[in-house]
């Protein structure tokens, strides 16, 4: 495979010139070309006279942004930007990430993934399909650079949308766009993958916009061999690339995680990296209330991926507190759209078992909260609305500060916003939202809910796998960032009901964050290359940053 195939930062001398330059994202300044730089990459004439720094092209392009009429709208323009220069792209992401993130990650990608093929401009990434079996590893050498991280969907639950076949393409897309702004992962190592094996969904089948296969959804052993045969050509065409399972449907994340969670260096950020911001959640809340983490009685409304994976790293961290597993178990409950989820029961799948009590039969939620006397109850349904105004005011009956997650998304999916879990709780609802909502003013105080939101913990463990070379990515590496992310959070945000950091932060505590999981990496012998003698210094080194560089 050439060589300058491979190459993950580009030099603009040596391949791009003149209007091949100005068209290449990667490389593209724009109006910010120097004088200089003008007349030595042959730009003389091409652009206007007019040499404008990136704060001035970034001012433009927020005032464009502002005067659109919606955030669709919004969305498509930012993504026209991405695809014509990426370092300013990222620049409005980094320096404006509080007002930018809603936009290119939820709660916007969720509409955007169903306008899919109707808002289509350019492809960004790879898209592979069950007519590529046999030449996957050819497929994937036609990317132009050394991959370091894949995000791969199959696209059948977006988000709380369900199956959106090939237009879920947006997740990973906006994914890697996190990495980016939020951990500083060079853009050139990050290439988003939909694995396009049909889709179940009759409005897009008969959608003359549709972008995928004209299918019903790949099943069974075809589909299998698919994504092993995709595994071990992405392993074999860019060695030691990490890669992220996201928004696969239950029945396959589990049993796909697994599978290869042992083989190569994989995670599943539905199961684990939610897992890990709940778990820094419930850290932050315990520095309020002063409890103990293992007097805590949990009770999941869901029990799907996120559900499990929330559960199964508390238990873990019970543990490492001096519980037995058994007992840990027993400090955390689901509630699936059968009722509580319990030993009787005959119709529960492998992951809900370890989480099935003896207990009476009890057929809703709110009746479950008052059999069980919850501590903390934590919404991942995508049921919106859920959490209602009498399920609150239970809570807050039970508990002198209850622990209240609504973390469904987009905000539709919601269990409650964040108005309503204040004011039903009369103020004291320890509070963390999947969806971004406004401060709260409530009796002469204003709260400032804050999302739990995965992007606090993939990015950072993306980039400690990465700098790290990491073989695997464990349980202890996610129990470690939720660690470091929990005391991230100053006194000032608890003080105003934040349990996460503020965002403009995003980029300090991902570093963090990574630091924190090569620690592990180190400690777990699961390395590449010698330990830094400064792990801190080294992950600094590796981040990219969005700011235009001299091409002489």
């Amino acid at each position: 495979m050439p060589e300058k195939n491979r190459r993950n930062i580009p030099v603009a001398s040596e391949r791009r010139h003149g209007l091949s330059l100005l068209r290449d994202p990667a490389l593209n300044k724009g109006t910010a070309f120097t004088e200089k730089e003008r007349d030595a990459l042959g730009l003389r004439g091409l652009l206007p006279s007019v040499v404008s720094n990136q704060e001035q092209q970034a001012a433009r392009i927020l005032e464009n942004l502002q005067g659109l009429p919606n955030d669709l709208e919004k969305f498509v323009a930012l993504n026209a930007l991405h695809d014509r220069n990426e370092a300013l792209f990222f620049r409005v992401i980094c320096d404006n990430i509080d007002e930018m993130q809603p936009l290119i990650y939820t709660p916007t990608v969720g509409l955007a993934c169903q306008r899919y093929g109707h808002i289509y401009q350019r492809p960004r990434g790879m898209f592979i399909s069950a007519n590529d079996r046999g030449r996957i590893a050819k497929v994937l050498e036609n990317w132009p650079y050394r991959a370091g991280i894949i995000v791969v969907t199959d696209g059948e639950r977006i988000l709380g949308l369900g199956d959106l076949g090939a237009n879920g393409m947006g997740i990973p897309v906006g994914k890697l766009s996190l990495y980016v702004a939020c951990a500083g992962v060079h853009p050139n190592s990050c290439l988003p993958v939909m694995l396009d094996v049909g889709t179940n969904n009759m409005e897009l089948l008969d959608d003359p916009f549709y972008i995928g296969v004209r299918e019903r959804r790949l099943r069974g052993s075809a589909y299998d061999e698919l994504v092993e045969e995709f595994i071990s050509a992405a392993q074999e065409v860019f060695p030691g690339v990490v890669i992220q399972f996201e928004d696969f449907a239950n029945h396959n994340a589990f049993r796909l995680l697994k599978q290869y969670r042992d083989r190569v260096p994989t995670f599943n950020d539905d199961i684990q990296g939610t897992a890990a911001v709940a778990l820094a959640g419930i850290f932050s809340a315990l520095r309020i209330t002063g409890g103990k983490l293992t007097d805590q009685r949990i009770l999941f409304l869901g029990a799907g991926e996120a559900a499990a994976g929330i559960a199964d790293l508390v238990v873990s961290a019970m543990v490492s507190q001096g519980l037995k597993e058994d007992d840990a178990r027993r400090h955390c409950w689901l509630v699936d759209s059968r009722g509580l989820v319990v030993k009787g029961r005959t119709d529960l799948v492998e992951h809900k078992l370890p989480y099935a009590h003896e207990h009476a039969p009890v057929g809703d939620f709110l009746t479950a909260i008052k059999a069980l006397r919850p501590t903390a109850i934590i919404g991942v349904a995508a049921v919106g609305g859920t959490f209602t105004q009498e399920v609150l005011e239970e809570m807050a009956r039970l508990n002198e500060r209850p622990i209240i997650f609504a973390l469904s998304n987009p905000t539709s999916k919601s269990e409650c916003t964040a108005e309503e879990a204040y004011r039903y709780t009369g103020g004291r609802a320890l509070f963390a939202c999947g969806s971004p909502f406004d401060p709260v003013k409530l009796n002469g105080q204003t709260f400032v809910p804050r999302q739990g939101n995965n992007s606090y913990i993939f990015p950072g463990v993306g980039l400690g796998a990465i700098v790290s070379g990491a073989h695997r990515i464990t349980d202890e590496m996610f129990m470690s960032a939720a660690h470091s992310l929990a005391h991230d959070v100053t006194e000032t945000d608890l003080k105003q009901g934040s349990l996460y950091p503020a965002l403009p932060r995003i980029r300090e505590v991902s570093g963090n964050i990574a630091v924190a999981v090569a620690r592990v990496v180190y400690q777990q012998n699961l390395g590449s290359g010698d330990v830094p003698g400064d792990i801190a210094a080294h992950v600094q080194t590796q981040m990219y940053d969005p700011h235009y560089k001299s091409y002489l």
